[in-house]
């Protein structure tokens, strides 16, 4: 029957929360706290056993506190207006939630500005002129049921970081504007050079920014980019807002801004945008598009596609209007002009801390974004309501006495949708001292759209993630999120190679700069289902508290696995890091491309998962040696403490090279950063070599792997030798 109860959960977008009345609710919690005392003698990972003891009465006081009313309300205030960032809206949210920090009991709490490069839409025109004349409005359409849809104060629809230009050219549908695609259109004898590219935003997904890319490098004179209803509209199920689907007239906004290269401030790449940085002219930016690209709804992409004639599009690129598509081009032709204010303006962080008692110095990072492209109910406002409620839940935690051993330091970033911009530039700012002290950083951008958890993080805290799964409460079934995750992935899952926490860690949020260019570890996590109206204006109160999470159990549940989280890296006694199961995670990337069609560089790729396998060896002695520690009643002394702690953090360092991956040197982490469409990818020096065929650069990545698993070897089989000679 679960099951069946996940299924209707994501089928319908209810989160099935009104299944568990409010008194059935409290009693499942009930039993829950009952049966969660049975983990008492099972340690956590990373304590002893009295100190799991005490980290789970911690816990327990933590989930208590977690009252969906207080994420309701703080949503409601969030989403009252737009808040773009750089706006005066958002900018009051800023003081809003420092204020919030400040009455919560957090320290250190500060607004950090930084003047970065902003982008407004000034003046845009999207018209048919021939055959038929047509001109988007790129508004969405007002439903008397939901206030906000009415609100003045919502932009047009646009990409921020479009070039401004003028064109008069014909339109070529290029399905999801990926290179294969335009091989697909050059194979029928279409050339997009000088024409106006119409591309899906799915099929399958890639950033926008790539999609911008592509036909910038392919000659196209223009972009427009339009939410398919195959892809998150009616064809997926009733629309809002009846429904979780996009409605016809949903425009997806977002940025185009190449930050698969270089993210943060287009004018200080690599560093930080602070009071006398040096900055780059707009021109000299190698992130800033030189095309023009406007996003449409389906309904005003219509008439452009009823006026393609050519070619029927291949079957896989027929989309869910109900016409046939074309591909051109012509005879239809469009007018677009784009005029926009791409200027420098100021943007806002918040950060506070809860100082820990024993290891101040110590940071556990906790980070949502706050500026949203309209309302952002979804994206990234459920993710700041639960920031907010932790941070009132962990505040109150302090005032009853229990401070954690190790820094929450609560971040709440802005001008994310741009070019993960406020979280670049803090990082980049404190980069020496996160290389230091950083213990992780825990990200959250949407806490809930939906019944179904999922989480993300680099191999080593995978099984952090999980047990703490088998903790919490799924508030649609009254299962723990562990049973629910995984009847969810294994009834969708059709291969039976069910992934329940993913090891691969691509980019599109703000754990980037954390991940890629400081190196050390990132875990984030979320609710998701049903939603088809990402970036739009219907991503608002009305939507979440209709179809997203009602009730608000899932913005809470967030919140205490965040927390729980949180708690377990401030309050170990040994960072609960598993290089074991990393280096097993980094084996199976060697052995994906070590196959019969690179002859040339197999011999090294041996050689280097041999380096892995003495890795992987030394990691395991290190588990073995900590589990000793941990379980043994005497208490582990605080200098072997700091010896093996010291290794664990430095370990994830390790893989970083200062000088970057080839091409794109910010990414400084060998063994992932993001393909261009933002998706996973692994050991990306080497992948992208060997895609290029680009065998000696293929085996100097190779050598640069094997420097830095032995690196890491290294740092570990030192740290157990000391510690093996403290107890001697």
């Amino acid at each position: 029957m679960s099951f069946l109860k996940k299924f209707f959960c994501l089928a319908f977008g209810l989160g099935l929360t009104t299944l568990l009345a409010a008194d059935e609710w409290a009693q499942k919690r009930a039993e829950a706290a009952v049966r969660f005392q049975e983990f008492g003698d099972e340690r956590i990972n990373g304590f002893t056993l009295d100190s799991t003891r005490e980290e789970r009465q911690i816990e327990a006081a933590l989930k208590k506190l977690a009252d969906p009313k207080v994420y309701e309300k703080h949503l409601r205030f969030l989403t009252e207006e737009p808040h773009i960032a750089g706006t005066k809206r958002n900018y009051e949210l800023a003081v809003y939630v420092r204020d919030k920090f400040k009455e919560y009991g957090l320290e250190d709490v500060e607004l950090v500005e930084y003047q970065v490069l902003l982008s407004f839409p000034k003046d845009i025109i999207v018209e048919l002129v021939e055959p038929a004349l047509f001109k988007a409005t790129l508004r969405e359409e007002g439903y008397p049921v939901d206030k906000d849809s009415f609100n003045g104060q919502v932009s047009i629809g646009f990409n921020a970081y479009s070039a401004s230009g003028e064109v008069t050219a014909p339109v070529v549908y290029a399905n999801g504007g990926n290179p294969e695609d335009y091989d697909r259109l050059s194979e029928m004898g279409i050339d997009i050079k000088g024409k106006i590219a119409l591309v899906r935003y799915s099929e399958p997904y890639s950033y926008r920014g790539f999609k911008a890319l592509t036909a910038q490098r392919r000659g196209a004179a223009g972009l427009l980019i339009y939410s398919d209803p195959s892809d998150d509209g009616y064809v997926r199920g009733d629309v809002f807002p009846n429904g979780p689907w996009g409605p016809e007239s949903h425009i997806q906004r977002g940025g185009i801004p190449f930050d698969f290269i270089v993210p943060g401030d287009p004018l200080t790449p690599g560093w930080a945008s602070i009071p006398g940085a040096r900055r780059l002219k707009p021109e000299e930016s190698e992130i800033l598009p030189k095309i023009m690209a406007v996003p449409l709804s389906h309904k005003e992409a219509r008439p452009f596609l009823e006026n393609l004639a050519g070619p029927a599009v291949p079957p896989e690129w027929q989309g869910g209007l109900p016409l046939t598509y074309h591909v051109g081009p012509g005879p239809a032709k469009v007018h677009l002009k784009v005029e926009m204010d791409n200027s420098v303006g100021s943007i806002w962080n918040v950060v506070g801390k809860i100082k820990g008692g024993e290891e101040p110095e110590k940071w556990v990072v906790i980070g949502n974004h706050r500026d949203a492209w309209v309302y952002g109910a979804v994206d990234p406002s459920s993710g700041t309501a639960a920031m907010l409620g932790l941070a009132q839940n962990l505040g109150q935690l302090v005032k009853d006495g229990t401070r954690p051993k190790r820094s929450l330091v609560f971040c709440n970033w802005d001008a994310e949708e741009n070019t993960l911009t406020g979280s670049t530039e803090w990082a980049e700012q404190h980069a020496d001292k996160l290389k230091k002290d950083g213990v992780v950083y825990i990200n959250v951008d949407s806490a809930a759209s939906g019944p179904n958890f999922g989480a993300s993080t680099v191999p080593s805290l995978g099984d952090l993630m999980l047990q703490i799964t088998h903790e919490v409460l799924d508030p649609c079934t009254g299962e723990t999120i562990y049973e629910a995750m995984k009847q969810f992935k294994q009834g969708k899952d059709q291969t039976g190679e069910t992934r329940l926490i993913e090891t691969r860690v691509g980019s599109g949020s703000d754990h980037t700069a954390f991940l890629n260019f400081v190196c050390m570890p990132v875990l984030g996590m979320g609710f998701d289902g049903p939603y088809g109206v990402y970036h739009s204006q219907y991503d608002d109160f009305y939507w979440m508290s209709h179809f997203g999470d009602p009730q608000f159990r899932y913005h809470a549940t967030l919140a205490t696995l965040w927390g729980m989280a949180a708690l377990r890296l401030a309050n170990a006694q040994i960072y609960p890091f598993d290089y074991e199961a990393y280096a097993g995670e980094i084996g199976s990337y060697v052995k994906e491309i070590l196959s019969p069609g690179e002859k040339l560089i197999s011999p090294d790729l041996n050689l280097l998962v041999s380096r892995i396998e003495s890795f992987q060896k030394t990691a395991r002695e290190v588990n073995i040696h900590i589990e000793r520690l941990l379980s043994q009643e005497s208490k582990v002394s605080s200098e072997i403490l700091q010896v093996l702690n010291a290794a664990l953090m430095q370990a994830e360092r390790d893989f970083g090279f200062p000088g970057g991956i080839p091409k794109r040197p910010w990414y400084k982490h060998l063994i992932y950063a993001c393909k261009f469409t933002y998706d996973p990818e692994v050991l990306p020096g080497l992948t992208e070599a060997v895609e290029e065929k680009d065998w000696a650069r293929a085996k100097e990545q190779i050598s640069l792997l094997d420097k830095a698993i032995s690196r890491a070897d290294r740092t570990l089989e030192e740290a157990l030798t000391k510690v093996l000679k403290k107890q001697v």
